[in-house]
């Protein structure tokens, strides 16, 4: 459950470097350490709660439902998958890039493309295989994915380079943008609920499975930025897939390969968790009534809900050769409002269910349960401000993310006709 939600939530230190050139290594280092604060841990407290309290298949979509009705389950729901087209399709977009840093012929014309639809294929097939399966294989890809790192730590803080006394003034400084950065890089704690069903003993999983993975996202975080640091390499130099660079410069091209290698390793093992959150989603929304009947359909052997993960997977094969790679506020924007959701639903079933047994409780009674979804909801109106004229080609990202926003309410109301057909049987939410 930690590996799976690691690879969930970070995936590795890949794409700090922006965070870096953008705000230098002090104000990175702060960053790091203040947005789990504010963003990561009061998270990872609701889900704790919620997960523990309501340990169900769907997770998140149930919370809403059960705490705000059906229409925010919806909308919950809507706004997930949504965000999930324009992340998805960045992790394969990210495997092609690390292959072709490390052989630039297999990438060449549309083998790139065809390289992209492969991983997603083999990710399918992992998924299909069931929850076990993928839980299991992130542990050994997280191995595989942290030990580059742990020789560049090393090479950093005991080689020749270390102890360069005066580091390069930043360029262009924007800490806003830095910030908006490390949320999407803290960002994924509530996925691993929507397999609440297939987890063992998960009254006593989660809250241990949110610690310890919260600990080691800023562990990994941290540590390879900090000696980094140390040895004063230019801030400005860093870019998009910079920790390659770093790692030739402190190590020479083998430990550049095993970065580039941990990349590939990274967008595979990332990718796979988030495709076992996702495709749950449309199942339990079919056992709802809101989607058709055949997204229930489970394996016999795994219990995977093998109709939706392959819906899904075609989805985001057919997103991917879009990219989306600039549409980061896209992605917060759109999940950071399902995660708001969330926090109210925590507050709503304090007040509807108060007796709800509850074997991890957020402290502080109501007013703690409203109090912790303050700072994620402030993080998510200062990184709107900074970020609303951001593009995607001519468009506005924050208009294109309206439209998403009003088109999950249109369909709601439009669900509601297909539901209503003669011998579509419905799930009315518990009270």
């Amino acid at each position: 459950m930690i590996a799976a939600t690691y690879f969930i939530v970070s995936g590795g230190p890949y794409g700090l470097e922006d965070i870096v050139h953008k705000t230098g290594y002090r104000a990175t280092l702060l960053i790091l350490l203040l947005t789990p604060l504010l963003w990561s841990v009061p998270t990872a407290m609701m889900v704790s709660e919620l997960a523990t309290s309501i340990p169900e298949e769907g997770g998140f979509y149930i919370w809403v439902r059960r705490g705000l009705g059906p229409f925010w389950g919806y909308q919950e729901t809507w706004l997930s998958l949504a965000g999930s087209i324009f992340e998805m399709a960045l992790y394969p977009n990210l495997f092609v890039d690390y292959i072709g840093q490390l052989a630039p012929s297999f990438v060449a014309g549309h083998r790139g493309l065809a390289l992209g639809f492969g991983m997603i294929a083999l990710c399918t097939i992992w998924n299909l295989v069931g929850s076990r399966a993928v839980g299991d294989g992130s542990v050994l890809l997280n191995i595989a994915l942290l030990c580059p790192f742990a020789v560049l730590i090393g090479v950093a803080l005991f080689g020749a380079h270390r102890g360069i006394p005066h580091a390069t003034p930043l360029h262009h400084a924007d800490l806003l943008g830095g910030i908006l950065i490390a949320m999407w890089n803290y960002m994924g704690w509530d996925n691993m609920s929507t397999v609440a069903g297939e987890v063992d003993n998960p009254q006593r999983t989660y809250s241990r499975t949110m610690l310890g993975a919260l600990i080691l996202v800023v562990i990994t975080y941290l540590a390879p930025v900090a000696a980094v640091a140390r040895t004063g390499l230019d801030p400005n130099a860093w870019v998009t897939g910079g920790w390659v660079d770093v790692g030739r410069f402190f190590g020479g091209e083998a430990l550049a390969v095993a970065i580039t290698a941990a990349g590939v390793i990274g967008a595979i093992g990332t990718f796979g968790g988030l495709m076992m959150s996702f495709t749950r989603l449309p199942s339990v929304m079919a056992e709802d009534g809101f989607l058709p009947k055949v997204f229930t359909r489970e394996s016999s052997r795994s219990g995977t809900p093998w109709v939706s993960v392959i819906a899904c997977a075609v989805l985001w094969a057919l997103c991917f050769p879009l990219g989306f790679e600039h549409s980061l506020l896209l992605d917060v924007l759109l999940t950071g409002l399902s995660i708001l959701l969330e926090f109210w639903a925590l507050a709503a079933l304090r007040i509807r269910e108060p007796n709800m047994p509850r074997p991890y409780r957020v402290p502080g009674g109501l007013f703690g349960a409203i109090a912790i979804g303050l700072p994620p909801m402030a993080l998510m109106i200062a990184t709107l401000v900074r970020n609303s004229h951001e593009l995607v080609g001519d468009t506005s990202q924050l208009v294109i993310a309206l439209a998403i926003i009003a088109a999950g309410a249109a369909l709601y109301y439009f669900s509601l006709l297909f539901r209503a057909q003669p011998g579509i049987e419905t799930q009315e939410p518990p009270r």
